[in-house]
């Protein structure tokens, strides 16, 4: 090894033989909000191992004779909006000073969920399901259907234009100079300058022919779906941080068939087999307690046990 190549090891500098790859407009999105939420966010979660033998029968026997596609994802978020209803203060956005620990709770009108979803490129985009507090199932499917047709069409990297143009607005708007300037600056410059911010990119059509800055920001909420990626998934998602400044994000495994022992009649013990969906519940502390989570932990299994409401969604 040459001292050149000492060096560059020693500082943890690329070798020649390293791939190197640079954050473009979607990276650089996504790390600024997952960074700040890492940085800026006390997080609390919570793994719930929901029992859903009679919901998964109930959603089949919907599912047949509903009239349209109803995918189990779709059904959840409406899940995910029930419990919502039932603890408010989750659907907030949260803004905190440290400095001067000054900070306030935004407790939003819209259930808007932010849901990540993957590109044929194998890249995760995360798209936003707007205002699903009053949807049926069927406009559910609807507008989640859309979303994903006009996605397809979107020019993504035209559309993150957008989004970043924004967020440096705000930026700006809330005094933060240094950062506007930063980002501003090596969008366009130097080695980590986004190739296609040259003067081309020009702002993405809002014709309804492709997905708009409205449908692609952070949302009230985050619901996200691992089983979607592997569905010989095993295990529950531990971990995973919150899209700031949101307070609260619904995460989801694989459905499976999970052995159990219980006591018949007899007083015998016996086995069984139900259907169980881990889950997990990611929570700002700031907003509260673990008090302020169980009204909804308490609606899903309210909706679990009795899932013939779902047919009235």
């Amino acid at each position: 090894m040459s001292f050149k190549e000492f060096l560059k090891a020693t500082l943890n500098k690329p070798l020649p033989e390293d791939k190197v790859k640079y954050f473009g407009l979607r990276s650089r999105v996504s790390g600024y909000i997952l960074t700040k939420a890492q940085q800026n966010s006390p997080t609390c979660g919570y793994n719930y191992e929901a029992d859903i033998t009679k919901f998964w029968e109930a959603f089949q026997e919907l599912k047949k004779n509903c009239g349209y596609e109803l995918s189990f994802n779709t059904l959840m978020m409406r899940v995910l909006v029930e419990g919502l209803k039932a603890a408010p203060i989750l659907n907030s956005h949260i803004e905190f000073n440290t400095t001067s620990s000054c900070g306030t709770i935004i407790t939003k009108k819209h259930i808007d969920v932010a849901m990540p979803v993957l590109l044929k490129n194998g890249e995760t985009f995360t798209i936003k399901v707007r205002e699903t507090e009053d949807k049926s199932l069927k406009e559910l499917s609807a507008q989640i259907k859309d979303l994903f047709e006009r996605l397809k069409s979107t020019d993504i990297d035209k559309v993150m234009f957008d989004v970043i143009t924004k967020r440096t607005i705000g930026l700006l708007l809330k005094g933060d100079v240094k950062a506007t300037i930063a980002q501003t600056f090596t969008g366009y410059v130097g080695k980590h300058k986004v190739a296609k911010l040259d003067g081309r990119l020009k702002p993405a059509p809002r014709d309804g022919s492709m997905l708009f800055t409205e449908e692609l920001d952070e949302g009230s909420v985050c619901m996200t779906n691992w089983g979607l990626l592997y569905n010989g998934l095993n295990g529950n998602v531990t971990y995973t941080p919150l899209l700031y400044p949101q307070v609260f994000l619904f995460a989801m495994g694989v459905v499976k068939d999970t052995d159990y022992a219980f006591r018949n009649e007899k007083g015998e013990v016996d086995i069984a087999t139900k259907k169980t969906l881990p889950i997990t519940l990611m929570f700002d502390h700031r907003i509260g307690a673990f008090n302020d989570v169980m009204p909804f932990i308490k609606k899903l299994d309210e909706i679990f046990q009795n899932p013939s409401i779902i047919n009235e969604w």
